[in-house]
Order: C-alpha cells, then structure tokens, then sequence
C-alpha cells in the first residue's frame, strides 16, 4: 500500500518567490482568509490552508497540502523538484519499459503536450550520458539541447508525442471541465502509439497526478481503438516518476515541444510570450489590444481566472469568446459562487 500522504508542510521564501506566491493567490483566485497573526497572506487552496508569514516563511495544510507542493510550490515558485526524490521509485532499472510524462499544464499560454519515451538498459545509459533528467532541473536551453539529441537517439520509433493545440485544448475543456481528463486522454494516446511501435514492451510508467484511474481507463479505450484491447500490459503511476529515465526523457521532449510552441506564438503574434501562470496579465491585455479577443482563444488556457482578469482591464466580459471560452475551472466557479 502506498504510504499515507503528509498533510504539513514548512518551507522557507526568498522575497522573489513570496512575491510570485502572493500574484499566484491573486490570479488563481485563491480566498483570502483574515485576521491570521503574524501572515502577509492566508488563503484557501485546494483542499488546504496556505499561509505566508512575514518571517518569511511558508506553511501549507490540509488533505490537498502534498499535491499543492508537488504540482504548484515546487515547480511554480520554488522552481525545483525535490518533496517525494528522498525515496524514488526504481524498479524499472534496466527493465525495457515505456515513460510518460507532459509539459504545458499549468502554464495560461501556451498548449498542452504530452511524450511517451522508450528505455531499456543500453538507452538508459546512453540518456545519462547526453544528461537526461527531470526537466525541472534542467534550464529551457539545455532541455531544448538535450531535446534534440534525445529525438535523434530514439528515433520516431522509440517516442511518441501529442500536443494539443490551445483552440483544441480550450473545446476540449468546454465538454470534460477537467485538465485531468485531458491530460489522462493524451497520455494514454502516446502510449498507445509507442506500444505499437514496441510491441515487445509490457511495462509503462506515468507520473500520477488527480485519480489514477483516469489514465487506466483512458489507456483501455486508446488500445482498444487500435486494435489491442487484448495487449497485456501493466501501467504504473507514482508521484515524482521523472526519477525514472524514461520519464524524465519523456519530460524533456515534450518540455522543448512546448518551448518551441510558444516560441512560434511569440513570433506570430509579435509578442514575447511568457511561461507559468503568474505575471502573464500584462501580456494578455497587449494580446487583446493588438488581435481581439478571440485571440485568446488560440493563445491561452480559457478556463484560468486570469482569462476574466485580462478581459475585465479591456472592457469585455468573457461571453465574448463564445461556448469555446464559456468554461473556468471548479476552483475558480465555486470562489465566484461562494
């Protein structure tokens, strides 16, 4: 059985990141709570309490407290990995398997991507030695290096990707309501892929993230529709499963995906595109000046309360962008409802 998750967590600030933490709480549209001593902010996140003291310090509680670090603090603000490595899951070493991994989802512009990437033992080997890992580790310019070198080694044959453009990804959103949903769908599509192209391969790997039936079932259907709902295979998912070689290549290649995504949208749009989820207002206020509304249907993530915030600072309510951009997420709905 897997080991009870914490429900507390201390983690000191540099001011920088303080900063970042309290515009994260703003645009996310996380419920301020008052009247806790000694805090510059107190809020509610996803099933937990997050406060942020004026010692700097940051403290998250609650049920939701593990996830809010793994998959916010930590790649968001602390911009490194590192809650869970302490006890990395390693069963796959030198075992031919398949990992899986996205880039893309917490970012407002920007699309979704997913990779599916091949290792066995001499691969395995050969990854390390061009520096494959986490791409949380690594800088946008030596993952796009690395990316490239990777692509080359493996060949179309051992890694598949999927990206799911933002038009794509915000009439998609429309119908499931669920980035998890997405993100279970295009998971299961590269594997799916990959399983073809390496049908002696039993064992795939993915990093776990909301219900983790989600890509189980998905995977079912996906294999299904090719043909190989027979295919015995074992799907295994486990938070930080970048410690995985293969994962963390597969993370890589769909992180210079994304990069290279928004680095064409800059280009199209003449507007240098920012990454992550905090400090993009500004940018999407210039996008909807300069293009329209609707352009913010083919450059950000619709159901982000910032999409309000930008469209709010233009004089535009979101009816503007049509059933495509009708949908924000639960969070945010339950806030404005409550």
């Amino acid at each position: 059985m897997p080991d009870k998750k914490k429900n507390s967590f201390t983690y000191p600030l540099t001011k920088e990141q303080a900063t970042s933490l309290l515009l994260l709480f703003a645009e996310r549209g996380y419920k301020r709570r008052t009247g806790v001593p000694y805090t510059v902010a107190s809020v509610e996140g996803p099933r937990c309490i997050i406060n942020v003291y004026t010692s700097g310090k940051c403290v998250i509680q609650g049920r939701g407290a593990e996830d809010f670090v793994l998959f916010t603090l930590e790649p968001e603000i602390l911009k490194h990995a590192a809650l869970g490595y302490e006890d990395v899951w390693d069963a796959t070493t030198g075992v031919p398997h398949l990992g899986s991994d996205e880039s893309g989802k917490g970012d407002f512009f920007g699309p979704l991507v997913a990779c599916a990437a091949y290792a066995d033992k001499e691969l395995a080997g050969k990854m390390r030695d061009i520096g494959v890992k986490d791409c949380k580790q690594l800088t946008d310019i030596t993952c796009l290096a690395i990316a490239s070198r990777l692509e080359t080694l493996l060949g179309n044959g051992c890694f598949k990707r999927v990206m799911v453009g933002v038009r794509r990804y915000n009439q998609l959103y429309a119908k499931m309501h669920s980035v998890n949903r997405i993100l279970a769908w295009i998971h299961a599509q590269c594997i799916a892929e990959l399983f073809i192209t390496r049908p002696d391969v039993q064992l795939a790997v993915a990093d776990q993230f909301g219900d983790e039936t989600l890509i189980a079932t998905a995977l079912k259907s996906a294999l299904k529709k090719r043909g190989l709902e027979n295919r015995a295979y074992k799907l295994d998912q486990h938070h930080k499963a970048e410690s995985d070689i293969a994962v963390a290549a597969a993370s890589i290649l769909a992180r210079a995906t994304f990069l290279r995504a928004i680095a064409k949208m800059s280009a199209t749009y003449d507007l240098e595109i920012p990454k992550g989820a905090t400090n993009v207002r500004d940018t999407g206020v210039e996008l909807v000046t300069k293009h329209g509304p609707q352009a913010l249907l083919d450059c950000c993530k619709c159901h982000f309360r910032t999409t309000d915030q930008v469209l709010e600072t233009c004089g535009l309510k979101r009816d503007v962008l049509g059933p495509d951009g009708a949908a924000v997420s639960q969070l945010y709905a339950d806030k404005k409802t409550s």
